[in-house]
């Protein structure tokens, strides 16, 4: 039994934002994809427990069956546990990995509208943030566990710390400076509610319930292990669905780990298959923000409204993404 909403977002919506987290509050730590070790979170409790937080690990963020942690339904319970009580402040994902989309149709979004709080993570993270996104609710494109761990960074964490606790506009968020090159394709301002996240996922779910709503948005794109042709694939795929109709401004993530070509194989470089596939839409799009699966990850509130500017390489958010209560 699954808890469909009839309810479907629109980027005209007006959306739902979870209150910012204060001293106390109780976080908790949930694996809604792939497996992870208990010596992998520590750090990040720890992490949580320095900045005044309270946490709480989910019952099943250890489990494992193959490449899930857990079954569907373990993994489920464990997040619809944690929309459902009045205590839990905010939710964050250990890792992404795979399989948070098949566990879409189990979770109960009518409690997160009815009492919105607080989601984080990335990559396979992606379909939770569509699922919060059909019920308007604002969520956050951020790290996960590692980035208290073997990623660790001022900038990741600090980024993360102020998305959690301001409940002011985070204003203009900058790439890191020490991250890979970040390059303008075609430039330009560009103004609309952040949407988006994995390529991958948001191909996926394409044709579903949780199918992206990209009218009028500034849309983030990320991938990794993918190489160009396949990254070609899911763009032509948006674009012949209809996808970049309408959408304002693009912001696509620092590429990882495209993979060795095959020297007996032709391709293409990513750069030549953004410029074909991206710039003939004839709207702002930044490469290589530090949004994705780098050693430097910014967080990102999406369903709020924000300014790309492609020629300075920044984002500026202009309305805050939580509430003070």
């Amino acid at each position: 039994m699954g808890y469909e909403s009839g309810f479907r977002f629109s980027s005209a919506a007006r959306p739902i934002k979870p209150r910012a987290l204060r001293p106390g509050d109780l976080v908790a730590l949930a694996s809604p994809s792939g497996p992870i070790k208990p010596e992998a979170i520590q750090p990040l409790v720890a992490q949580l427990e320095s900045w005044g937080f309270r946490v709480k690990v989910a019952p099943h963020a250890y489990s494992q069956w193959g490449y899930l942690a857990g079954t569907d339904q373990e993994r489920a319970a464990d997040l619809n546990e944690f929309f459902r009580d009045p205590e839990v402040a905010a939710v964050l994902a250990t890792r992404g990995g795979y399989g948070a989309m098949r566990i879409l149709p189990f979770l109960d979004l009518d409690a997160l509208r009815q009492r919105p709080k607080i989601l984080v993570g990335f990559s396979d993270i992606t379909a939770l943030h569509l699922a919060l996104g059909r019920v308007g609710v604002v969520s956050f494109h951020g790290p996960v566990a590692d980035v208290a761990g073997k990623r660790r960074s001022d900038y990741s964490l600090g980024g993360l710390l102020k998305a959690l606790t301001s409940t002011e506009p985070l204003g203009t968020v900058t790439s890191a400076p020490e991250g890979p090159g970040l390059y303008t394709l075609r430039g330009g301002e560009a103004t609309g509610p952040l949407v988006g996240g994995n390529l991958s996922l948001i191909s996926s779910t394409m044709g579903t319930p949780y199918e992206i709503d990209t009218a009028g948005s500034v849309l983030l794109l990320e991938d990794v292990g993918e190489p160009p042709y396949r990254i070609d694939r899911m763009l032509t795929q948006l674009w012949l669905a209809g996808k970049f109709q309408g959408v304002r401004g693009i912001v696509f993530g620092e590429p990882v780990d495209l993979g060795e070509p095959d020297p007996e194989q032709p391709t293409l470089a990513l750069e030549q298959v953004l410029a074909d596939r991206l710039g003939p839409l004839g709207i702002p799009v930044l490469v290589g923000f530090t949004a994705a699966h780098g050693f430097y990850r910014a967080t990102l509130p999406l369903g709020v409204r924000a300014t790309l500017d492609a020629d300075r390489g920044v984002l500026t958010f202009e309305e805050p993404a939580t509430t003070g209560s």
